[in-house]
């Protein structure tokens, strides 16, 4: 049996959409650091491409962690979250669950390049919020609540504690909502 975390073949491709959003939102702040490293923007191309029908879930499964191996390549805090915002767009083929992965490590990454500016991780779960399609709302609220299911990314790890977690709890929350994204 699948987990609830997994979502449809046709549901995770139109979440990649936003998850790849989210992440080419911050990927500029990986690219300073190493500009001639293109994995990360290569993870964001493939999801969309993925998200288009061009590439099958399978051949995605494989290569969704290339781009998190740039993580490790880079010192700021901001590049790595940068990086591994566009390894969760990429493995959205395999779980969707990953699109929360990659908005969390995009508004981290976002709020690490201005620590002079607190509201700015506010501001972009906000954006992301307002750039996130009904189809994409819809696919979303299937996914159990963060730390309610072990069998994929918002089980335990990394994306269940400290401010992915806020991140991942406040998207949640919203999308919750019934007054809002009818």
């Amino acid at each position: 049996m699948a987990s609830p975390q997994t979502l449809s073949e046709a549901e995770r491709r139109v979440v990649a959409t936003w998850a790849a959003d989210c992440a080419e939102r911050v990927v500029a702040l990986f690219e300073a650091e190493a500009p001639e490293d293109g994995r990360p923007r290569d993870a964001i191309a493939r999801a969309r491409a993925f998200a288009r029908g061009e590439l099958g879930a399978a051949e995605e499964i494989r290569r969704r962690f290339v781009a998190g191996r740039a993580a490790r390549e880079v010192s700021s805090p901001a590049a790595v979250a940068a990086a591994r915002a566009a390894t969760q767009a990429a493995a959205v083929a395999h779980m969707g669950a990953h699109a929360l992965g990659a908005a969390a490590y995009a508004a981290k990454a976002a709020g690490l390049a201005a620590p002079d500016r607190p509201q700015t991780v506010d501001d972009e779960i906000r954006w992301q919020l307002e750039h996130m399609s009904a189809e994409a709302r819809s696919a979303l609220r299937r996914l159990p609540p963060l730390g309610e299911n072990s069998s994929g990314p918002l089980g335990s790890g990394l994306l269940s504690s400290g401010i992915l977690a806020s991140i991942i709890r406040a998207i949640q929350t919203d999308l919750a909502r019934p007054d809002l994204w009818i």
